[in-house]
């Protein structure tokens, strides 16, 4: 009885392991495939639709707002879900400030040719700042945000590429460690395929770096924000929210500090740190 019973649980504990295998892309990645409206007052503001050619061929759709004269322009890279229609708020933000925005759609997305995974969303990073480049914007006005998922895109480019700031918003140190929290009776470190390992790239950014998490995320534990910042190279700050979880830190305050510290720091408007919850400057 105790053998058939043992049996039974360990063709349970493969299926279980093998489902999370074969399906991980659609758990990792969950895109809105419909195209997202430009909305009439967004185009007002000047922002356009706009196409990234990426180095294997694919045009994606992505929306683009030219900044001010002088003024920075945030390259936001976006999370697993919906499209960069669902950060449209935040483009208006940007956009009364003066800053441009490259709201950088990914394969698959959006209506967008192509199929998620790792090696392709870095293409697609990659051809985010080649666009930029193409617009004659220098690196030195190049902001990186990464959300969530984005957060490994902004650690790859920043590690490769010259940019004037980074800003990681609720990030991970790998997909791997992520979904070990997640799935903690699965061995992720040998069935992970898209792992986005951050953590191992960090220490090779050397733009000003900020850290936002909440201290109540239950998706990507606060662990992971605090090891990216304890491994990066300074100058570095990190800004922890006390109450906040993984999907509401503008509520608490995250962008007012993000906007905080790129005009400290790109901008040179302000000489001391804003005070915000637990925030530190190294």
């Amino acid at each position: 009885m105790f053998f058939s019973f043992l049996g039974c649980a360990l063709a349970a504990y493969g299926g279980i392991v093998g489902g999370l295998y074969r399906f991980q892309r659609q758990l990792l990645f969950r895109p809105n495939k419909t195209r997202p409206r430009l909305e009439d007052d967004l185009a007002l503001l000047g922002v356009r639709e706009v196409a990234l050619m990426t180095s294997d061929g694919l045009s994606l759709c992505s929306w683009y707002l030219p900044p001010a004269s002088g003024r920075p322009v945030i390259v936001y890279f976006h999370g697993n879900g919906g499209h960069i229609g669902y950060r449209a708020e935040r483009l208006r933000r940007f956009a009364r400030d003066g800053y441009g925005v490259l709201l950088a759609e990914y394969r698959g997305y959006a209506n967008n040719p192509g199929t998620p995974c790792e090696a392709g969303l870095y293409a697609d990073a990659e051809a985010a700042i080649d666009f930029l480049n193409g617009q004659a914007i220098t690196t030195n006005r190049i902001v990186l945000w990464g959300e969530s998922l984005g957060s490994g895109l902004a650690v790859y480019l920043a590690a490769r590429r010259t940019v004037a700031g980074v800003i990681l918003e609720a990030p991970f140190t790998s997909i791997t460690a992520a979904a070990q929290h997640r799935y903690p009776f699965v061995p992720t470190k040998r069935l992970v395929r898209d792992r986005f390992d951050s953590l191992s790239q960090i220490g090779q950014v050397r733009a000003p770096l900020l850290v936002l998490h909440g201290e109540r995320d239950m998706i990507v534990p606060v662990r992971h924000g605090r090891a990216l910042l304890e491994a990066a190279s300074a100058p570095k700050e990190g800004w922890f929210a006390p109450g906040a979880g993984h999907q509401n830190l503008a509520q608490f305050g995250a962008v007012d500090a993000a906007i905080a510290f790129i005009e400290r720091r790109l901008c040179c408007t302000q000489t001391e740190p804003v005070a915000e919850p637990q925030n530190f400057v190294d």
